[in-house]
C-alpha cells in the first residue's frame, strides 16, 4: 500500500513539469523592444515568473559607449578587485566528488585586463564575479556610467536591489547550473552571455547531491591544491552539466526542457527567482546585474513543497 502511494507520488512529480510547461513556460525566451512599465513588468513577468530579454533598456547608460578595456584601465585600472581563480574556469561547481570554490585573489583591475588581452600570464582562469555588490564596494567610480538600481523594476518590486554586481572574465569561465532567491536583472554592457535556463517546475528532473566543500589554493609555483573545508557542512549542488548531460547517470534529465538564449551587449535579461541557470560568456564580456530579494510568498512555499517531495520520493 505504502509503495503504491509512493509510486503515485513519483508519477505525479514526473508529469508535473510538462503540465506546468504547457500552462506557463514559453518555448523560447521572449523579447521586449523597450522597458516595460512597472505595472506591466509586475503583471506580465514577475507574477507569472517568466523570463524575458529587454532591448533598449540601457541606451541611456554612458557605460554602453564607454566601457572598453582602455577606458576601464584608465578609470579604475589601479583599483584592486576580488578575482576568482580556478584551474578550469569552474568556480562554485562540482568537480569530481567535491564542491569546489575558487581561490580568491586581490588583483589590480589593469592586471586582470592584461591577462584577458594576453599581455601577461596568470595561472588558471580569472573571473571577476564577487557577488557581494562588488560594483558598489570595489568599483564605485564606475557608478556614474550606469544606475544604482533599475527604476521601473524597483517601483514594481517595491524595494531597492540587495546587490549590484560587476562581472568580467575569460571565455573559459563557466557558472554551473544553480538557482537563486533573487529577481535578477542581468545587463550585458560588452560582449555576450549564453544562458541555459530551466523553470522551477523542472525540479523533479534536476539532480542534487551532497558534496564535501573544498577550496582551490594557488601555490607560489602556480599549481592548484584542493583543500577540504572540514568545518563546513556538506553542500547540496547540481552535478549535471546541461551542455553535456550524463543521461546514463541522470536519465530523468532527458525529460527536462531547457530554454537557451544569448544576451547581447545593450540587452537586459530578466531572470526570475528560482529559475535554474547555467552561464557562459564571450571572452572579456563585461556585465552588471541587479539582485532584488524575492518575495517569500505562496509561490516560494509551493516550490519548497515540490523540492521536498522530489527529495523524499527519491526522484532526485
Amino acid at each position: 500500500m505504502a509503495e503504491a502511494a509512493l509510486d503515485a507520488v513519483r508519477r505525479e512529480l514526473r508529469e508535473f513539469p510538462a503540465a506546468a510547461r504547457e500552462l506557463s513556460v514559453p518555448l523560447a525566451v521572449p523579447y521586449l523592444d523597450e522597458p516595460p512599465t512597472p505595472l506591466h513588468f509586475y503583471r506580465d513577468w514577475v507574477c507569472p515568473n517568466r523570463p524575458c530579454i529587454i532591448r533598449n533598456a540601457l541606451q541611456h547608460w554612458p557605460a554602453l559607449q564607454k566601457w572598453s578595456f582602455p577606458y576601464l584601465r584608465a578609470a579604475v585600472g589601479s583599483i584592486e578587485v576580488s578575482v576568482a581563480v580556478t584551474p578550469d574556469g569552474y568556480a562554485d561547481a562540482v568537480r569530481g566528488d567535491r564542491f569546489m570554490m575558487p581561490a580568491e585573489r586581490r588583483l589590480p583591475l589593469s592586471y586582470v585586463l592584461d591577462v584577458l588581452e594576453g599581455q601577461t600570464q596568470h595561472p588558471g582562469v580569472l573571473y571577476v564575479q564577487k557577488q557581494c555588490s562588488n560594483l558598489l564596494t570595489e568599483l564605485p567610480q564606475l557608478l556614474p556610467d550606469l544606475e544604482s538600481h533599475v527604476p521601473w523594476a524597483s517601483e514594481a518590486l517595491g524595494k531597492m536591489p540587495d546587490a549590484v554586481n560587476f562581472w568580467l572574465g575569460d571565455v573559459a569561465a563557466v557558472t554551473s547550473l544553480h538557482k537563486d532567491h533573487y529577481e535578477n536583472l542581468y545587463c550585458v554592457v560588452s560582449g555576450e552571455k549564453h544562458f541555459v535556463l530551466h523553470p522551477p517546475s523542472d525540479r523533479p528532473f534536476i539532480p542534487y547531491e551532497l558534496y564535501t566543500p573544498a577550496t582551490y589554493h594557488l601555490t607560489e609555483e602556480g599549481s592548484f591544491n584542493v583543500v577540504d573545508e572540514e568545518a563546513m557542512e556538506k553542500v547540496p549542488w547540481i552535478p549535471l552539466d546541461p551542455l553535456a548531460p550524463d543521461l546514463a547517470r541522470y536519465p530523468s534529465y532527458g525529460q527536462a526542457r531547457a530554454l537557451c538564449c544569448t544576451v547581447q551587449a545593450g540587452e537586459m535579461l530578466y531572470l526570475p527567482a528560482l529559475w535554474f541557470h547555467h552561464v557562459q560568456q564571450s571572452h572579456g564580456c563585461i556585465a552588471v546585474n541587479y539582485w532584488y530579494d524575492m518575495e517569500y510568498d505562496l509561490k516560494y512555499s509551493y516550490f519548497q513543497l515540490l523540492d521536498s517531495l522530489t527529495k523524499a520520493s527519491g526522484l532526485n
